[in-house]
């Protein structure tokens, strides 16, 4: 029997030639696994790729913020509202028309302009020691301190440079007009009346912003 003759086949079968045949060694199963897998992976990245280029030139995060909900701050229409205290009319106000100037008639001069505006006149003379000759400004309008934010705002239309003071002791609610060194005249007629309009306008108070979703 030759050495190249399997066992076991009785010399029946000869293996002849030159070359020997090879034996393949099996397959592992690990190594095929393993090589699926990182196939898999490679395309997944590849498309993962390919699906942000095409959002990035087709505009996908505006089409996926169109679909999401759209929840914005508007800010709502302002309520009107009325003044806190209602402004009087210069009917309802009376002036007391004092000079603490060296100029005479002033007085009387300005106590007439008020008067045709609307305003009711009391006394009309020369300012108390206090006030006489020391006041620089163009005025000051003094009243009692229920006065600071009715009948005092509404003269100070008519001289609105002129400084605005309270005295708690005041009796009464007629409202002093003082007239100063630097008084050159009222406001004219045009520039009083808007700004009475105005002040007696209701108030516009905003509403808090509300979210529409």
């Amino acid at each position: 029997m030759s050495m190249l003759t399997p066992p076991g086949m009785g010399g029946q079968y000869k293996i002849t030639g030159d070359k020997y045949p090879r034996m393949r060694p099996a397959r592992r199963r690990g190594r095929l696994a393993f090589a699926a897998v990182s196939c898999v992976t490679v395309l997944g990245v590849l498309g993962w790729g390919t699906l942000q280029l095409i959002d990035v030139f087709t505009g996908g995060d505006k089409a996926s913020a169109a679909g999401a909900t759209d929840c914005r701050a508007t800010p709502a229409k302002a309520n009107a509202s009325p003044a806190a205290v209602a402004v009087p009319k210069p009917a309802q106000v009376t002036v007391n028309v004092l000079n603490a100037t060296t100029v005479g008639g002033l007085a009387q001069k300005t106590a007439d302009e008020l008067k045709k505006r609307g305003f009711r006149v009391g006394d009309v003379s020369n300012a108390p020691k206090e006030y006489d000759k020391k006041v620089d400004g163009t005025g000051v309008l003094l009243g009692p301190a229920a006065s600071l934010k009715t009948s005092l705002p509404v003269l100070g239309t008519q001289l609105p440079a002129a400084e605005h003071r309270t005295d708690a002791a005041r009796k009464g609610t007629a409202i002093d007009l003082i007239i100063g060194k630097g008084f050159k005249g009222l406001a004219t007629q045009a520039d009083a009346d808007a700004a009475l309009t105005k002040l007696a306008a209701p108030r516009s108070t905003p509403a808090a912003e509300k979210k529409s979703c």
